[in-house]
């Protein structure tokens, strides 16, 4: 039945192509270097129209819609070209001229507001990096993009799990204030995360609550990646990388038309293993060493220019030989660096597992798009893992009870439903729905050794063991509109109506080394349903096609839920806690100046947060446990300025300032109520600086040869990590740097990063475990492209 069905709706929707035919045709030419550029990819954004320029660089698009369009023209080696252009009725002529160095600020393309826009008109503080830029900033990981976006922050305890924080709204438990969303499927919480960047056409950050459009555990703001897609272009590379810590990565891709205009495939891998950061003076070895692989695989069909499908395979596994490589104290991690004295040495296996299905369809009236994704992780210790930071042997950590538990599996899917962007309209419009089922499984012990005695344990050699088990579902439904009553005034609205149920499961167990398990906490089990509403509305004027202002209002929101079984008599397992809400107001100026060689753009924003989710962290067996304890205001500014003052260089700079204070906050810590009111957030800088300068010197006169350098400044302000303030970390800087040599499509480069080798808390628990941030690094890459 189901497969009547979809086959019904594709007959129907090619019958509904067949039917529309337009005589409006868009011809020109791509010029590069002065002559005409075979095999450059012209686009229309947001249409199925894409299409290669002949040997003459000409190109033709016919049969299309009288309107405004985004028009995109790429080539490999030079800079890329984007405006928005009208198609009137007949003929139309466009002749593009492409350059290998740029020579102003190019426009870029973004999906930020889940369709497709030109960066400087969104109405919303959002950055940009796009596949050149990452690659020169050799981004590796999500956690490295900390100050390269005004007042991010990002961090992982070595497990590449990273906590994100955005204008001081973070937080360290599992349900992430910053979603981050890979190919359009939400990463639903740290528990189903892929970090390595791999492969990668662009990176949006979105800063301040997104609610709206994205819904759950957006209230920070939301990290979009998008990676390289499969077109009738053939295209690929293979990399290599060498360095110090014994680093090798090996990572390689191909893109390719399997038939013509209709069915495309593309595949791109990853492997890479180092030594690890750390030494383990007990155990006289190294310790963190990892060994990762990644995969990312498309399938895509158009079964016409209206209606197409995208299937995607997404896998990582990485073993991490030494996932937490802590300290006791800040003490200790400055007075011997990079030094731990663990009694246990053991192995994670982390495997993640993401599968998505898209389907797109442009009718003359409308744009549907649908996806369906499943995520799965599975994450355990071969043996048990330290849990004293110590020589001795008091607690460890236990979770390899098999492949039903520790899995996490999520089922999501969305339909949006949105007026097309080739429109003369002044209303423009999107709904949708949104769902998820979630089955979380969790079982861990926490054993206590033969000196246990040492923490006050009543006796030694046991494990208690925790078993909850989380089911959770959820639904939400959508809807916005823009409205432009004259060419330079645009007023956005949106809301957005979620409903989540939960149901916690537990039971606990005491287990004697060689003795039988018996029940300390019997099967029982609680539900809890949430409903959340999260409003936007927007205004946005533009003074001419290179000046803008807007002002927003935006709601974000954690969902609530239940709190786990633990071994602490204190923590009352069971008990529910509420959504957290935060609320943004900000104001931004977008610019370009000096004949698009200078843009500048400006926002101040304020942010209140309240029903604030404070993450408790239970030792020893590290369970986070939550309360609606706090408020907190957050207000400050954000400077991002490019430039291209000479032909060649290119200045990137962001500053950012977060003033960010808990106007209420109430810990019960030994028994006893603290008011933390008026101390700062985690994981929130006071300020963030970023500066990158970077130089192409073309060695030839076809630009066949360039030598390309650059360095990257970064300084992180003063922060702090644990609610009462007495963990923190002075402002430090961070130098990189890197040079290329460019051949045609050869690329050999040398990097460094943390040139200084400067020693920084990177993470830090509220318990007082300290994470320092890695080491001088440096290497050599090779990249041949074809």
């Amino acid at each position: 039945m189901k497969i009547a069905i979809v086959a019904f709706m594709i007959t129907f929707l090619s019958f509904g192509y067949g039917q529309t035919q337009h005589a409006t045709v868009l011809k020109g030419s791509v010029m590069g270097e002065g002559s005409g550029l075979k095999g450059a990819v012209v686009s229309l954004i947001g249409t199925p129209y894409r299409i290669s320029s002949d040997a003459q660089g000409n190109f033709s698009i016919v049969d299309i819609l009288p309107a405004k369009y985004i028009l995109q023209v790429q080539a490999g080696g030079f800079t890329d070209f984007v405006e928005e252009f009208v198609v009137n009725p007949g003929s139309n002529y466009k002749e593009i001229h492409l350059q290998k160095t740029a020579q102003y600020i190019p426009e870029v393309v973004v999906t930020a507001d889940k369709k497709e826009t030109i960066l400087q008109k969104t109405r919303a503080s959002l950055n940009v990096l796009d596949s050149r830029q990452i690659d020169a900033l050799k981004l590796w990981d999500i956690a490295e993009l900390s100050a390269l976006v005004p007042n991010l922050y990002a961090a992982h305890p070595g497990d590449l799990r990273s906590v994100v924080s955005i204008r001081g709204i973070a937080s360290t438990s599992y349900e992430p204030t910053v979603a981050t969303y890979i190919d359009g499927v939400n990463q639903f919480s740290l528990d189903s995360y892929i970090s390595q960047l791999n492969d990668v056409e662009r990176i949006e950050v979105l800063r301040g609550p997104q609610g709206t459009l994205y819904g759950r555990n957006a209230s920070g703001g939301v990290i979009n990646i998008i990676t390289k897609q499969p077109d009738n272009q053939m295209k690929g590379y293979v990399q290599l990388d060498y360095g110090n810590y014994n680093l090798q990565r090996y990572s390689a891709g191909i893109k390719a038309p399997l038939v013509a205009d209709k069915l495309y495939f593309g595949a791109a891998g990853l492997f890479s293993v180092r030594q690890g950061f750390f030494f383990n003076k007990f155990t006289d070895s190294s310790y963190d060493g990892l060994k990762l692989g990644q995969g990312n695989y498309f399938l895509k069909y158009e079964a016409n220019k209206r209606l197409s499908f995208l299937l995607n395979v997404k896998h990582q596994q990485q073993l991490n030989r030494g996932a937490f490589p802590l300290v006791s104290s800040v003490e200790q991690a400055f007075g011997e660096p990079f030094q731990i004295t663990q009694n246990r040495n053991t192995t994670m296996q982390d495997r993640s597992l993401n599968l998505s299905l898209s389907a797109r369809y442009l009718h003359d009236g409308f744009l549907l798009n649908t996806q369906t994704s499943y995520q799965e992780n599975y994450r355990f210790y071969e043996d048990p893992i330290d849990g004293d930071f110590s020589a001795y042997d008091m607690i460890a950590i236990v979770n390899n009870y098999g492949k039903d538990w520790n899995r996490n599996k999520v089922l999501m899917h969305e339909t949006r439903f949105s007026s097309p962007l080739h429109t003369f309209s002044k209303f423009k419009w999107n709904t949708g729905i949104y769902g998820f089922v979630q089955d979380n499984p969790v079982k861990q012990g926490t054993y206590y050794g033969k000196d246990a005695d040492m923490l006050g344990a009543p006796m030694t050699n046991f494990t208690d063991i925790s078993i909850n088990k989380l089911n959770s579902a959820g639904l939400a439904v959508f809807a916005g509109i823009d409205y432009q009553p004259i060419s330079s005034l645009t007023l956005t609205a949106g809301l957005r109506y979620d409903y989540e149920h939960k149901r916690q499961q537990i039971e606990g167990r005491f287990v004697p080394d060689g003795g039988e398990a018996v029940v300390t906490r019997s099967d029982t089990s609680t539900s809890i349903g949430y409903s959340n509403v999260s409003p936007k509305i927007a205004l946005g004027y533009s003074f001419s096609t290179f000046h803008h202002v807007y002002t927003s209002y935006s709601r974000g929101f954690r969902a609530g839920g239940i709190s786990p079984l633990s071994s602490d008599p204190s923590q009352k397992p069971l008990s529910t806690y509420a959504s957290e809400y935060s609320d943004n107001v900000e104001i931004g100026s977008k610019n370009m100046f000096a004949d698009r060689k200078l843009k500048l753009n400006v926002t101040l924003f304020y942010t209140r947060m309240r029903n604030g989710q404070v993450p408790v962290l239970v030792m020893p067996e590290a369970l986070t446990l939550i309360h609606n304890s706090a408020k907190l205001t957050s207000k400050g500014a954000e400077l991002e300025l490019s430039a291209i003052p000479v032909k060649g260089l290119e200045v990137n700079g962001h500053m950012g300032y977060t003033d960010a204070e808990y106007t209420g906050l109430t810990i019960v810590d030994e028994e006893e109520n603290k008011d933390y009111s008026g101390n700062k957030p985690v994981f929130t800088p006071r300020t963030t600086t970023a500066l990158s300068l970077w130089y192409t010197q073309n060695l030839s006169s076809g630009s066949d040869s360039r030598l390309i350098g650059g360095v990257t400044y970064r300084n992180i302000g003063k922060q702090y990590f644990n609610l009462s303030n007495t963990i923190d970390q002075d402002a430090y800087s961070l130098f990189n740097a890197r040079i290329a040599y460019r051949y045609k499509r050869l690329e050999i480069a040398c990097w460094a990063e943390n040139i200084g080798n400067e020693k920084y808390i990177g993470y830090a628990y509220d318990f007082g475990a300290v994470h320092l941030g890695e080491p001088r690094r440096y290497g050599l890459t090779t990249k041949v492209s074809f």
